[in-house]
Parts: C-alpha cells; structure tokens; sequence
C-alpha cells in the first residue's frame, strides 16, 4: 500500500519537479524551508491544482493521470484538509462543526471513523457546547483535525497546522496529533518546516528544497544521513525507536531497548513494553576508538562508521554510525577528530552518549 506522487509544475521564478512514493498507512512529512513546494505538492494531491505534468495514486487508486487524462475533482478524491487557519464555522457549535464533517462524507463510502472515537481521540468532549469564538487556537485546531476525519478520508491532508500556534499551543496538540497517527489505520500527508514536528510525527520523511524533492525515506535513514540540508542544522540528530525493557529506581535509570541497542535514559513513568521514539542530537555524539575508563557516560555503543562528510562552514565532519542493521547516528566532531581516529567507511568506533542528552519524544 502506497501513496505516489510525482508531478511537475511552473509558477514564475519556481520550477518544481517533485516524486516520491510513501508506504500506508502512516505519516509521510513534507519538509522544506517556506517557498520550497510543499504546500504546492499537498494542492496537488487534493487537487486543488492541476500540474503541468503529473500522477496522484493512493493505495492502487488513481487520483490524477496526466498520461490517461483523468483527474478527479476535490469532492470525488476523499482527502481531508486541514490548513493553519481552522476555518471552523463561527455561528455554530463544536459539535455543529464536527457533524459537518459526517454529511460531507460520500454517501456511498462505509463509515470507519466514528464521531465518539474522535471526540475521545482528540479530546473534544468538554469544548462540544462552545463555539469555536471561544477556543484557544489549539482547540480550533484540534476540531478542525475532527471535522476532516469524520468526512471519512482516504487521505489526510495537514498543511503546517501548527504554524500559527504558539509554543504553549503547539505543546498542547502534539500530543494530540501522535495519538492520531497511532490510533487510525489513515494515511497522513503532513507539512511542515518545523523539525520538532517532524521528529515526533514522522514514519516517511520526503525532503524539498526548492521546488525539488531531495530525499525521500524512513525518518530514521534520512536524518543519520551527513550529506543532506538536515545534517548541516544547529539542531541535526539521529532518531530511534526503542522500547521500554526495565527501570531502575534506585539508579533513577530506565532502560531502553530494540534489534541489539540498548540505552540508559532518565527514569522514565513509562511502563515496560512501550514503544518510544528518542532523538540524540549530533553535538552530544562522543566518537572513541576504545572505551574509556572513569567517565560519567552510560551509554557507550558499538558500531561502524558509514560515512563521513564535511561540513565546511562549520570546520566540522558529519560521521554516520551504524548500531547494527536498523538503526544509526550522527556525530559532529572536527576534521582533526577524524584524522586521529582513522575514521573512514567501514572502520570499526564507539558512540558515547550522556543519558541526559537523549531526548525522550512523548
């Protein structure tokens, strides 16, 4: 199951030739300084707009063929919009604006999403009485989320649905938006140029730059990569998905777990068994040749250097560490780290990391 998108467009001063394919369900993320496309790439899919040249197929259906000629219009694609303004009806109430939804559904498609699983879902049942006048910007938004999933979408479409909240708002809904993508078997299209959001939300991550998808992957391979715009961000790391194995409350510890890895992070109230996704900046990456002794680090961790890339602004190396099979990081360190150590594709390191630098993304 897939969600493909390939198509090529003008607008004066841009050109953009965009392609990626994105397995479902899950969350594939549009990334990209503002200008680069995105938003543009998510008209396409809902057919707000008709490309030069281009194709639209979700899970084996085709929305748009250049090809064939077909194009369906927006009402016959069944893709839920939401955008940074909640455009919720002001005259009516929450639950007004949520059962709009309902009717929007097609008449002839089997209801899956249920209006009491969203209001549980996105917390909603002590707004349904308000208008939306009264909401913080992150309740609108959370109604608005509501309202497109009870129009029974194929695909859900978010087009940087954060952007105009605040910190302490989008703080608020992120959570919100996690259980989403957990909960229902739907595939999320998501836009952003916020990579906290894209680090919390993410399964595909698609990278565009100027008109042009650079990269296209599971999150976890496109952020270790040292050769992409990524890698160059004050803010890079590594993302990995562990699980809960053992807490230690006398050490104040909690383990975590997955394919061989193993780390100690803070004490975390999770409980075993749960699923988690951690992200380890690449400023935090010790890289040593053998372990040493007497240091503060918990988690010292075998691996293989993948690759090793300069960074010349920054007088630095961007080095890859693969940690078995499925996972990896990026550490950057200096040039002169480099020669000393030998690093190069291939050579055998240990990343050290400080419990404290992993950040635990809930």
């Amino acid at each position: 199951m897939t969600l493909s998108l390939a198509f090529r467009h003008a607008f004066p001063g841009l050109a953009l030739d965009i392609a990626f394919d994105a397995p479902t369900p899950g969350t594939t993320v549009l990334f990209g300084p503002s200008g680069a496309g995105k938003s543009t790439a998510a008209a396409v899919v809902a057919g707000l707009l008709r490309p030069l040249r281009g194709r639209v197929a979700i899970d084996g259906t085709v929305l748009a063929d250049s090809d064939s000629g077909r194009f369906l219009p927006p009402e016959r694609r069944r893709v839920g919009l939401v955008f940074q303004e909640a455009r919720l009806f002001p005259h009516i109430s929450v639950l007004g604006n949520l059962r709009y939804g309902l009717r929007r559904a097609p008449a002839d498609t089997p209801q899956r999403i249920e209006l009491a699983q969203v209001i549980d879902l996105l917390g909603l049942a002590a707004l349904l009485a308000r208008r939306p006048g009264t909401l913080s910007g992150g309740e609108r938004q959370r109604v608005a989320i509501g309202r497109a999933l009870l129009s029974q979408p194929r695909l859900l479409v978010m087009d940087e649905p954060l952007a105009s909240l605040d910190a302490p708002r989008k703080a608020e809904i992120l959570p919100y938006l996690a259980r989403l993508k957990t909960t229902l078997a739907l595939p999320i299209l998501y836009i952003t140029h916020a990579l906290e959001e894209v680090s919390r939300l993410a399964d595909t991550l698609v990278l565009i730059e100027a008109g042009r998808s650079l990269a296209a992957g599971p999150l976890a391979d496109i952020v270790s990569r040292g050769d992409l715009p990524l890698a160059a961000r004050d803010d890079a790391a590594a993302i990995l998905f562990l699980r809960v194995t053992a807490h230690d409350p006398a050490r104040r510890l909690t383990c975590l777990q997955a394919d061989g890895l193993m780390l100690l992070v803070p004490l975390l109230a999770s409980p075993p068994g749960t699923a988690l996704r951690v992200r380890v900046p690449a400023r935090e990456v010790i890289l040593a040749t053998e372990i040493p002794g007497g240091i503060s680090v918990h988690n010292i961790l075998p691996g293989e250097v993948r690759a090793v890339t300069e960074d010349a602004a920054r007088h630095a190396a961007l080095v890859e560490v693969a940690l078995g099979s499925a996972s990896a990081l990026l550490a950057r360190v200096t040039p002169d780290a480099v020669a000393r150590l030998c690093l190069g594709p291939g050579a055998p390191v240990l990343a050290l990391v400080k419990s404290m630098a992993v950040e635990v993304l809930v």
